[in-house]
């Protein structure tokens, strides 16, 4: 327990530290007036599925993406895949056009007065390669398709992905307004292959960024950066800063799926590309600090400990391990939480996805990182997204809801799941509470029951991407789950778990 004893007191120091930090910037005035707060909708791992209804197929391939919702709405599947349903094809556990409309609708309904939507990635969904491919040379008459497709095929295969992406990205467009869509780009956005059957090298590739970067430049920022400068880093290296109109903030969207071990399986295959986007970032920091801006840092794949893949999908639950798996290379993981400590307070609301859960981890004593869950289903969670409460000057958050959708029932739109404040009793900056929160989950069992409900956004006996028992958080793994949220580097992790 002696293990455990430090980490209360490294959380009860953390805490202290923060509110410190709160009141330092407050003035220490009780009396002066709360800012202005704003509501920001937050979504990720959208994962659109157009090959639901396979009897769509030849529509979708040839008409414009314009055409498609006609296409869509013709169909008879009216519904989201429920629990249970179609389990012979996990893919079919991304989005389809059902699920796509109710989530936007519901977004839509909880803009407020948001100055902008974030967005923190994969809009596509998981092996549009791989489903297509079998697709069109049916079509042809050759069947099964050819382990190569030919040139022409692959062409045929990029021209439907960028439809798909037109097509997800109107959608959003016409659901938000006029509001720009500040976003990250996902792992599955590329005409790389990524399914059950992933390529261990992919990653967001050039063809991709620069066939998209205009849809990503029109249809989501709005063009509220510049138009040079956005493409200059876009195409490459996928990543790129905005300073959205009625802000004092800039945001940030990285390219993280490079930094990443699952989609980069060679140590230093990437140190060039990695290097040049952490020298841009802390560039772009030191110029937010001088300016007097605040920064919302967006990603998509969070460093940190990948707990799912380090507990497993076996019926074998760990009990203390000697190793873990990494989200990120740790010599990135270092450099990047390096540049964090070096401006504090610069960075007021950081936010990725990817996991598809509702998490979260402590990256620095001064900065937190919200893991927003998916609207996909493909990992057993329920749809959700998050409505966050941030100061309108600062983008600091205050709180957040979070809006689920639970398959097991199909209602007929998606509903508030729980609010951070009164679930766990905590108030004010967000930092700050998820900081007090988190020796609390050891401490307090009702709290710690809350977090697990809440993990998989209601679906609380998750299945896994083959509809098969996956663990789920119990007191076995438990300590895996805990010394994830903030335990960052690998041995501090191992140290952590082991003496829980």
């Amino acid at each position: 327990m002696d293990m455990q004893y430090r980490n209360f007191r490294f959380f009860s120091f953390v805490f202290a530290v923060m509110l410190v930090l709160q009141l330092a910037a407050c003035g220490g005035n009780s009396g002066s007036s709360a800012p202005t707060s704003s509501p920001v909708v937050v979504f990720s791992d959208l994962h659109f599925n157009p090959f639901y209804d396979p009897s769509l197929f030849q529509q979708l391939v040839t008409k414009d993406f314009s055409e498609w919702a006609a296409v869509f709405q013709s169909s008879s599947i009216t519904k989201p895949t429920a629990w249970g349903q179609d389990t012979s094809n996990p893919l079919l556990k991304d989005t389809n056009y059902p699920l796509l409309v109710l989530a936007l609708s519901s977004i839509k309904q909880n803009l407020g007065t948001s100055p902008l939507v974030i967005f923190t990635g994969d809009l596509l969904g998981h092996g549009i390669p791989q489903q297509f491919y079998p697709r069109y040379y049916t079509n042809l008459g050759i069947s099964p398709a050819p382990t190569t497709p030919d040139a022409t095929a692959v062409a045929a295969m990029k021209a439907f992905t960028n439809k798909t992406l037109a097509f997800v990205m109107g959608q959003v467009r016409a659901s938000v307004g006029n509001r720009p869509v500040m976003f990250a780009l996902g792992n599955s956005d590329s005409y790389s292959d990524y399914g059950p059957n992933q390529d261990s090298n992919f990653s967001p590739d050039n063809s991709f960024l620069a066939d998209n970067a205009e849809l990503f430049y029109t249809t989501f920022l709005n063009g509220t950066v510049d138009h040079q400068e956005f493409l200059n880093t876009f195409t490459s290296g996928g990543y790129y800063s905005a300073e959205p109109p009625g802000t004092n903030v800039i945001v940030i969207g990285l390219n993280t799926i490079l930094c990443t071990t699952l989609f980069y399986q060679v140590q230093g295959a990437n140190d060039s590309a990695v290097a040049t986007e952490l020298d841009w970032l802390d560039a772009r920091l030191a110029s937010a600090k001088v300016a007097g801006k605040k920064v919302v840092l967006l990603m998509h794949a969070p460093p940190g400990v990948d707990v799912g893949t380090t507990v497993g999908k076996s019926s074998a639950i760990p009990i203390n391990t000697t190793t873990a798996t990494m989200m990120w290379w740790p010599a990135y993981q270092s450099r990047f939480l390096k540049i964090l400590s070096n401006y504090p307070g610069t960075v007021s609301l950081t936010l990725a996805g990817h996991t598809h859960m509702d998490d979260y981890r402590i990256l620095t004593p001064s900065d937190t990182l919200e893991i927003t869950p998916a609207i996909s289903s493909y990992s057993g969670n329920n749809p959700a997204f998050k409505v966050f409460t941030v100061s309108r000057d600062t983008f600091k958050p205050i709180d957040y809801s979070s809006m689920n959708y639970d398959l097991a029932t199909n209602p007929s739109q998606f509903n508030v799941y729980y609010t951070f404040s009164a679930a766990y009793s905590l108030q004010g900056d967000l930092d700050a509470s998820l900081i007090q929160l988190t020796p609390a989950l050891v401490s307090n069992a009702s709290k710690q029951a809350l977090y697990r409900g809440f993990f998989y956004s209601g679906h609380n006996s998750p299945v896994s991407i083959t509809d098969t028992q996956i663990n789920p958080i119990i007191n076995t793994n438990w300590p895996f789950y805990w010394c994830g949220l903030g335990n960052m580097e690998q041995q501090q992790f191992i140290d952590c778990v082991n003496s829980y």
